[in-house]
């Protein structure tokens, strides 16, 4: 499916992908669920990939609170550059190496609701327009609500799969 290119594209396909990722994480067993994927990557579990999606989507959302008030976040986090993102991804596991999985679930959860409500208050135009918000660079608010919902589920599914089976 192509990249969402208006607001109930993407409502619909980050809800669909979100069902989807639940979907498979509630389709194994309660020993499956803790057990570690193979060496390779850097989430090691399924705990792992949904706390990355928390805090990639507690990110967008500091992004988007910085940016409305005209300043310019520090993205993609303070101390890091989008060329230092390994790191940053490896600082976010260590963050919640203890974290259980029932409470990566629930926090998942909730910014996964953020992130809607923030995507409903907005028009199409607000959305998609490259350049409306200085902050968003060259590109669009819902370039950076995309890659932080629907491909990022894509990508956790993908993972997940592939380290499950």
């Amino acid at each position: 499916m192509p990249r969402p290119q208006s607001k109930t594209v993407l409502l619909t396909l980050s809800q669909e992908r979100y069902r989807q990722l639940l979907e498979l994480v509630h389709s194994y067993s309660a020993a499956e669920v803790h057990r570690e994927f193979p060496p390779g990557s850097l989430n090691r579990n399924i705990r792992d990939v949904l706390a990355h999606l928390h805090h990639w989507h507690h990110l967008l959302l500091g992004w988007y609170a910085v940016g409305m008030r005209g300043e310019k976040p520090a993205m993609p986090a303070p101390g890091y550059t989008w060329k230092t993102l390994p790191a940053l991804n490896h600082a976010i596991w260590q963050q919640y190496q203890t974290t259980d999985l029932d409470a990566a679930r629930e926090l998942l959860d909730e910014s996964y609701r953020a992130v809607r409500e923030l995507i409903q208050r907005h028009s199409d135009a607000e959305l998609f327009e490259k350049r409306r918000y200085p902050w968003t660079g060259s590109t669009s608010l819902g370039a950076y609500l995309v890659s932080n919902t629907s491909s990022h589920y894509a990508w956790a599914i993908k993972l997940i799969r592939k380290s499950m089976k």
